[in-house]
């Protein structure tokens, strides 16, 4: 098993000329959902108001899965059930792992520690330069990122890798892409990597690639 920078491994995966995308997504989702709201008087009522973040989600889902099936963002998608099942969620499949998109009020913390993000989690344990993990190095499912966004205001969007233990945040996160010059993906910093650090990424695909072979993932 190849141990990867987290950093090196998000921008192979979701490359950075993508990355302005997320702001000017969020924000035409966020604005969708406060005009919808304010022209239904249904969604102006206190309880609907406490639950205005279910409207958010679903405009950003909307956002993404149009930029998906538009071919502006090169990856695919699909609705996945939660565990218990309650509904479903939106997951992008990324070339060798997926991603999914939660609001959250604290930029540093991960979301709510429902079921499938802790079994997302759990499958980054031995990819990313984790000790405390060596001896577990083996695939058993595909790498989890995540896109947070400010919950109600959008005040913050990141790229993440999510650390296996909620309670420790990201193994490594973006800068928040809503102060950044959108324009100019270029300026976006590169992750400062060795020849060394590219083949264990080499390696390390080769082995997710295998996985997805065998599970017919």
């Amino acid at each position: 098993m190849q141990i990867v920078s987290p950093h090196l491994f998000l921008q192979d995966q979701f490359p950075k000329q993508f990355w302005p995308l997320i702001p000017s997504t969020l924000r035409t989702a966020y604005d969708a959902a406060k005009l919808l709201a304010a022209e239904e008087p249904i969604l102006q009522i206190e309880t609907a108001l406490d639950n205005h973040g279910r409207l958010i989600s679903w405009a950003v889902d909307l956002g993404f899965k149009r930029l998906i099936e538009s071919g502006r963002l090169p990856f695919d998608f699909r609705w996945r059930s939660f565990a218990k099942p309650t509904g479903r969620y939106l997951e992008i499949r990324l070339p060798h792992s997926v991603l999914s998109i939660s609001q959250v009020s604290d930029s540093q913390n991960q979301p709510r520690n429902v079921e499938f993000r802790r079994n997302g989690r759990l499958n980054n344990e031995p990819y990313f330069d984790l000790p405390e993990f060596e001896s577990e190095q083996q695939v058993r499912g595909l790498p989890h990122l995540l896109i947070t966004h400010g919950h109600q205001t959008l005040e913050f969007a990141h790229l993440g890798v999510p650390h296996p233990i909620h309670s420790r945040g990201f193994r490594y996160q973006s800068p928040n892409l809503m102060q950044m010059p959108h324009e100019l993906a270029d300026d976006l910093p590169p992750a400062e990597n060795t020849d060394t650090d590219f083949e264990a990424l080499g390696l390390l695909k080769q082995d997710l690639e295998q996985w997805q072979k065998d599970n017919d993932d």
